[in-house]
């Protein structure tokens, strides 16, 4: 498809979005907090321009990756910048903006950057694998990664009987690990995002360093025989802490990207256009993290429930996350097209 034919096909979304957000109807916003008083007639339907911003910045993750004209992507750039201040800065918070962000803007976010997230994957599971074999053919591979005071820790962890607690802590603890799992989360997430400041390479290095570091885990412990143990662990909580990792690189590469490719405008305003992007992937990454400490804290630490539950309730969680980013927040049929 030609620029051309691209404008021409999104010209008429474009135009309706931008009039939503001219001087003569920014008037509306102000009464989002009166809506008792105010008439469906005298403004644009807020659903309707969400779902407008949302189709624009997948138009705009498109004439990037297609190397469209400057000119195009520049007004693109302006258009959701300034939707997503309308959207999001100037909303009112409460329990609908934070539903709609949740089951609309962030799936649509990541799949507006899905190549972001797929370079950010291939180099967080690629090192992963390959080291997770390394270390599982040849064990002292991993003291290449970790001291010897760790891997025994890992040993410590993973192995024991039935009756004692993962990682030899007490329930008593559950609710203090739940904070160091968040910040553990958290930290590891910065380091993916805020990389991208150093034109996307930072980012690329600590998913490739992350991945690699579980993987040799992964494969010494599978070696020395405490694979069902660890493999149950993980398998649950690690459905939302990895994908969350993986979604911290994706948002940092959109801001190495801008940096790398400002394009018309200076680097400085392109990051400030990308992050207003990224942002909305980092707030939705941050509630996956919460959920992740919780559900690592209180529930995949737990000897008492078998291996083969926390296999299956692992295997549905994988499957709604995916089934998340792909199917949710997708317009509906009956609605009006965005062209």
């Amino acid at each position: 498809m030609t620029p051309l034919q691209f404008e021409a096909l999104h010209a008429a979304a474009w135009g309706e979005l931008e009039s939503a957000l001219s001087p003569a109807s920014r008037r509306w916003r102000w009464r989002w907090r009166r809506d008792a008083e105010s008439s469906a007639t005298t403004r644009p339907d807020r659903a309707r321009i969400a779902a407008l911003y949302r189709a624009a910045c997948e138009h705009l993750a498109v004439a990037q990756s297609r190397a469209y004209p400057v000119w195009m992507i520049s007004r693109l750039e302006s258009l959701t910048a300034r939707a997503h201040r309308l959207v999001y800065r100037q909303s009112e918070l409460r329990l609908g903006a934070l539903g709609r962000l949740f089951l609309v803007d962030f799936p649509g976010a990541v799949r507006a950057h899905r190549l972001h997230v797929l370079v950010a994957a291939t180099l967080f599971v690629l090192p992963m694998l390959a080291i997770g074999i390394a270390s599982y053919a040849d064990p002292g591979f991993i003291l290449t990664l970790h001291d010897a005071g760790a891997v025994d820790a890992y040993d410590d962890m993973y192995a024991g009987d039935a009756d004692s607690p993962l990682g030899r802590r007490s329930a008593a603890t559950d609710w203090a690990m739940f904070g160091t799992y968040i910040l553990n989360n958290v930290g590891i997430a910065f380091q993916c995002f805020a990389g991208g400041l150093f034109f996307g390479v930072g980012s690329l290095y600590f998913l490739a360093v992350n991945g690699a570091l579980a993987g040799s885990v992964a494969g010494y412990l599978t070696w020395r025989g405490h694979g069902e143990n660890f493999y149950s662990f993980v398998i649950t909580h690690g459905a939302f802490e990895l994908t969350g990792i993986v979604l911290a690189g994706a948002a940092g590469l959109v801001l190495g990207q801008a940096l790398l490719a400002p394009g018309r405008h200076r680097r400085l305003a392109a990051l400030q256009l990308a992050a207003g992007r990224a942002v909305v992937i980092v707030y939705g990454m941050t509630a996956m993290f919460i959920v992740a400490a919780a559900l690592e804290a209180f529930w995949s630490s737990a000897r008492w429930v078998p291996a083969s539950v926390k296999y299956g309730v692992g295997g549905l969680c994988w499957l709604a996350v995916a089934s998340y980013f792909v199917f949710q927040g997708r317009p509906r049929r009956a609605a009006a097209p965005l062209r």
